[in-house]
């Protein structure tokens, strides 16, 4: 015998009924079929607000029967001829009849009890039962329907009753025994006390009722056909690279539904478990899918199952030092809440006994209040233990596998991944059995720790990086183009896919959590929303997705001074904007220590030198042991640019202009020429090394005059060049006349640091620093005789761009 069950979208229209009718006629005859259906997808829900309507005396809950009928009167004329109509609508209107009867009664007494609201519920299966075994009639299928009440037996607890098996085994065995009827069609959910009061299996019950009747006449096997292709990895609405389960084993499959995985009710595996027969989760809309075998194990080469959340969730804890060593506190905690029927879903308990915590379902939470403060109050009172503490907001996200206790440190994987995306862990609670690891998180962070979870168990070959990137122009669209140059190389030999989902000019802000497509992006961003920084700040924020990095190519001070929102919500930050790490020294830090403490990542490579592995190898020199004795460096492409230009027959002026046509200076060229730039960047390799200085601790010997520097505006700064035309030629000629070079130069030594010109002999490594190019000399407790050199293009948005993309990379490897 077999045992099939349909749910509400598997019956919910005349098509999908019709569909159930060809996947029955495809199945080869196996002597009697026992179909369980359940009501028209919906419809229970209608009828459980009916009956609160009533029970508000609103009288909206005739609009809804309205619905109700409407809907099963349409099913009904769609499967059948009108000749055949009549009957099935007569059996249709006796039930809405009773069941309108009834919503009245609720309306009358304005009282809905859970006895009542059963009765009420049950009416949808019922219904559904009727059309879908005279459609198998008409079929040519030797069908019948059969109440389950009269099958079912259970006690009293209406909304989630217990099955009495030894009554319902006897009832279901008697009955099949006796049907002449090859194809018996019962309602799910539905059954009755011994009384014969109806009851409910709780929702989801109508997979508990084919397990029932499965189990009872010893099934070859147990079809549950539903609107998915069995039992996924994860929730595919939460995590889109979800996979397909084809074998999983019944304790991994009980673990996975009662954590959240809605395919099937969780006390539905065990009936079935203990009689050993399968339970195959099939697609009624695509019957030719696999689907999920459910049976005693399963061959696979993940240690991890699947992984699964339960949201809104209460945490309690009850704690305090009169529970130390004293028994009974654990036995009247859980009895407390037994009283209240309320559902312990996790339990966990230091070993020091101070304190034990249970987590519940958010809508219990201030009934278990109540009822726990009520059973310790003396003990509260007495200052022996402390008032149960009530934390909500929270989820449980969990994996889980039969292989795991085979494979050592999935719990250090899974917890290591949820800590690098910045998500706090609540609780943790984990069978000896180690075929479920769980954790309570703040539910604000359920989506991105499932698909984390997920990349991290099932997803190897490619981990997903999420980009925010502020600044479009000259560094950042030649970063977008080295992304899209590069994807292919990224995913086949780095194993990283990294998706743009945020973009943002001095104009528009562009989100999309499916990534933006990089051959079009300006397009895109034109059609953007105006940008606002905190707005677009609260929607990466939002978003909250994992892996996330913000990338900064502005020179914006309002964007550097929210990196510490990005750092405290586990966002890497990615800049080349040297303004954070060169603003206080106490902001320097806390942006260091949040990097930290939050485990993300704050990487400014280029904030000095572009491209070249300036900080890097100051870093790993720091890193390794080594001390720093002096820095000196040229770290001002465009000033060398100008002095090497700055030769004889050329005025100083006309070199200036030229490094501003050629884009090596900023707009206002004395940003480049005050040294403020050189300050910021030696100032960042001083706190680098180990130094807390300040900005205005660094001298600045400035080789331009006062009223060049003092000038209203650009022309007017070129106008003071002119004049003092003079003063540039004697710096050249006196360093001409030594045989030297003029050179602007930062230095660090002893704790002090300062940016000046100076001419450079030719036996310097300076002399011969040509074009644009940046040189860095790192002396230091190992590279004492001969310092260590970085030297290269120090300027360019494509060097620039390619360092930012290295930083990026680098964040994602962490």
């Amino acid at each position: 015998m077999q045992v099939l069950k349909f749910g509400g979208t598997s019956v919910g229209s005349a098509k999908a009924i019709d569909k159930v009718c060809n996947i029955l006629k495809q199945h080869k005859p196996a002597g009697k079929y026992a179909i369980v259906v359940s009501a028209l997808g919906g419809v229970t829900d209608k009828l459980i607000r009916c009956g609160q309507l009533a029970e508000q005396g609103n009288e909206d809950y005739k609009t809804i029967l309205q619905e109700i009928e409407s809907r099963h009167l349409d099913t009904i004329r769609e499967l059948f001829p009108i000749t055949a109509q009549s009957g099935q609508i007569s059996q249709l209107k006796k039930k809405l009849n009773a069941l309108e009867n009834l919503c009245d009664g609720i309306f009358q007494v304005a009282e809905l009890s859970p006895r009542t609201l059963d009765k009420i519920m049950s009416y949808g299966e019922l219904m559904s039962c009727v059309i879908v075994a005279e459609k198998l009639k008409q079929q040519g299928f030797s069908a019948t329907c059969k109440d389950s009440r009269e099958l079912i037996v259970t006690d009293n607890h209406f909304g989630h009753a217990a099955v009495n098996f030894v009554a319902t085994n006897h009832h279901i065995t008697q009955y099949f025994a006796q049907s002449p009827a090859d194809y018996v069609v019962l309602p799910g959910f539905v059954a009755a006390t011994a009384d014969g009061e109806t009851t409910t299996l709780g929702r989801g019950g109508s997979d508990y009722t084919a397990a029932i009747v499965a189990a009872a006449v010893n099934a070859e096997v147990l079809d549950i056909w539903t609107d998915v292709s069995g039992m996924m990895t994860a929730d595919p609405r939460i995590v889109s690279q979800a996979i397909p389960i084809s074998h999983i084993s019944y304790v991994e499959a009980m673990e996975l539904s009662h954590f959240g995985a809605k395919v099937i009710y969780p006390p539905t595996i065990q009936p079935v478990m203990s009689k050993r027969i399968p339970i195959w989760i099939k697609n009624t809309f695509a019957p030719e899918d696999h689907g999920t075998l459910i049976q005693d194990s399963a061959d696979r080469s993940f240690p991890v199952t699947g992984i699964s959340g339960i949201p809104h969730i209460a945490l309690l804890t009850l704690e305090g030092s009169g529970m130390v060593g004293i028994p009974g506190f654990s036995k009247r905690l859980f009895e407390s809440l037994l009283r209240e029927r309320i559902n312990v879903i996790l339990i966990t308990q230091s070993s020091s006994e101070h304190s034990i915590t249970v987590g519940i379902h958010e809508a219990d939470m201030l009934k278990a209040k109540t009822a726990v403060d009520s059973e310790f109050s003396q003990e509260i009172n007495e200052k022996r233990i402390e008032p149960l503490l009530v934390e909500k907001d929270l989820c449980i996200v969990a994996v889980v596998g039969d292989k795991m206790k085979n494979h050592h440190g999935t719990s250090g994987k899974l917890f290591g991944t949820l800590g690098r995306n910045g998500v706090n862990v609540r609780a943790i609670a984990q069978g000896s059995t180690e075929k479920n690891i769980s954790a309570v998180i703040n539910k604000a962070d359920i989506k991105k720790a499932l698909n984390v979870m997920h990349e991290t168990f099932f997803e190897t070959p490619l981990k997903q990086v999420n980009l925010f990137i502020a600044g479009a122009g000259n560094v950042g669209s030649k970063l977008l183009e080295q992304l899209q140059q590069q994807q292919h190389y990224l995913q086949h030999e780095l194993g990283l896919q990294i998706r743009v989902i945020g973009l943002a000019n001095s104009k528009h802000t562009l989100i999309s959590d499916t990534g933006i497509a990089l051959d079009n992006w300006r397009e895109q961003l034109q059609q953007g929303q105006q940008l606002s920084t905190a707005g677009f700040v609260q929607q990466i924020k939002a978003l909250n997705l994992r892996n996330s990095v913000f990338v900064d190519n502005t020179a914006s001070s309002d964007i550097a001074a929210v990196y510490h929102e990005f750092l405290q919500h586990g966002i890497s930050v990615v800049t080349c904007n040297k303004i954070a790490c060169s603003s206080d020294y106490a902001y320097y830090k806390q942006l260091k220590d949040l990097a930290r403490k939050y485990n993300a990542s704050f990487l400014f490579e280029t904030n000095v030198g572009a491209g070249l592995p300036v900080i890097n190898t100051l870093n790993d020199l720091i890193r390794s042991g080594d001390k720093v004795h002096s820095i000196e460096a040229v770290l001002s492409g465009s000033l060398n640019f100008v002095f090497n230009h700055f030769l004889n027959g050329t005025s100083f002026r006309e070199v200036v202009k030229a490094a501003q046509d050629e884009g090596y200076t900023e707009p206002d060229p004395r940003i480049d020429l005050s040294g403020k730039d050189v300050m910021r960047k030696i100032l960042i390799l001083a706190r680098e090394s180990g130094a807390a200085i300040e900005m205005d601790e660094i001298t600045n010997y400035s080789f331009l005059p006062a009223e060049c520097l003092d000038a209203p505006s650009v022309p007017a700064f070129y106008e003071e060049l002119d004049t003092h035309a003079g003063h540039f030629q004697g710096l050249r000629e006196a360093a001409d006349a030594e045989g030297k070079r003029l050179k602007f130069v930062a230095r660090y030594e002893d704790g002090k640091a300062s940016v000046g010109l100076q001419s450079v002999a030719p036996d310097h490594p300076f002399f011969k620093l040509e074009g644009k190019d940046n040189i860095v000399l790192y002396t230091t407790s190992r590279y004492k005789d001969q310092p260590l050199i970085v030297k290269g293009a120090g300027a360019g948005a494509d060097v620039t761009a390619s360092g930012i993309f290295a930083d990026i990379i680098r964040s994602a490897r962490l």
